[in-house]
């Protein structure tokens, strides 16, 4: 497959520059650390990277004011949910206060409206709450080994954890899945154009922002090849949504694009291959359409491992 665009060469540049321009998160070395430790305990199941939940690009470096990428994080975990259910070992990349998987059915203040006040001052959880909290519990207490939760608020952090988990996975070759749900900036500012205190609001105010170098190109052949990756495209126009995301499997080299709208992602997407493109519809009650979306990618990364154990080529290199 031919893959257009500039030379990878001059993306990697532009990627390097990216990352110098921030500071390497803290708390990166640990991360790493624990991603080995969770792989390390994996033996032959197949394991997933799951990202979840939009990046900010703070406007400031004493972070009071910054822009935002919607996501609440619902599609990321409820698939991570779907994959621990199948088997599979989840490493689940969020942003802090998005969804998680598990909690994401429980909200607080349902919470609060079943308890109640028994006997003296214990409390006491209506009988419907009680069994939706049983099943929960009985399901995260199955799967809870086989998660690994690392969270994010930036661009500049969730970047930097891409690139070292994705590296870290990089032995696991056709075993692992990255599945790459998380809404991403496509803009940020430069660090020596960020202010570093609170902007003042005594005027008007002029932003500008950079576009952030694509990181499929160099995920899939510098980080982790022979990985199955999965990217994500939302659109709010139907009549661009199949060229684009084709475009983006053309352009990086990577083996499924999820495509959606903005307003029928919860009940319709479209898996596209390189080949092909497949319509899931979901309008059954209670019932999840990243159910179905997790089926499809659990059958194809299926597909790919076999042809990796007989030799075949997984993918044509970028």
């Amino acid at each position: 497959m031919e893959v257009s665009g500039e030379p990878i060469e001059d993306e990697m540049v532009k990627i390097e520059t990216f990352f110098k321009n921030f500071k390497e998160p803290a708390n990166l070395s640990d991360i790493r650390k624990r991603v080995e430790t969770f792989i390390s305990a994996c033996t032959d199941k197949p394991i997933v990277m799951v990202t979840s939940g939009g990046t900010t690009v703070p406007m400031e470096h004493n972070t009071v004011r910054f822009v935002d990428n919607f996501s609440a994080g619902t599609r990321g975990s409820a698939s991570a949910e779907h994959f621990l259910e199948k088997g599979y070992r989840v490493i689940f990349m969020y942003r802090t206060k998005s969804l998680e998987p598990f909690t994401r059915h429980v909200n607080v203040y349902q919470l609060l409206d079943s308890l109640s006040f028994g006997d003296g001052e214990r409390l006491q959880l209506s009988v419907d709450l009680s069994r939706k909290l049983s099943s929960i519990v009985r399901k995260y207490t199955a799967h809870k080994e086989n998660l690994l939760m690392v969270n994010f608020t930036t661009l500049s952090e969730y970047l930097f954890y891409l690139r070292e988990i994705a590296s870290a996975l990089r032995p696991l070759r056709s075993r692992a899945v990255l599945y790459l749900a998380a809404a991403v900036s496509d803009f940020y500012i430069p660090s020596s154009l960020v202010a570093t205190h609170k902007i003042e609001s005594n005027g008007p105010l002029s932003l500008h922002l950079e576009i952030v170098p694509k990181m499929l190109r160099p995920l899939i052949k510098y980080w982790a090849p022979n990985t199955y990756v999965v990217s994500f495209k939302l659109e709010t126009d139907e009549n661009i949504l199949l060229q684009k995301a084709r475009k983006a499997l053309l352009r990086y080299g990577h083996h499924l694009v999820i495509a959606n709208q903005l307003h029928s992602r919860k009940k319709e997407v479209l898996i596209v291959t390189e080949s092909e493109n497949q319509k899931i519809v979901c309008n059954e009650d209670g019932v999840e359409i990243e159910a179905f979306i997790v089926d499809e990618v659990l059958k194809r990364h299926e597909d790919f491992r076999k042809a990796s154990r007989s030799g075949s080529p997984e993918k044509v290199q970028v």
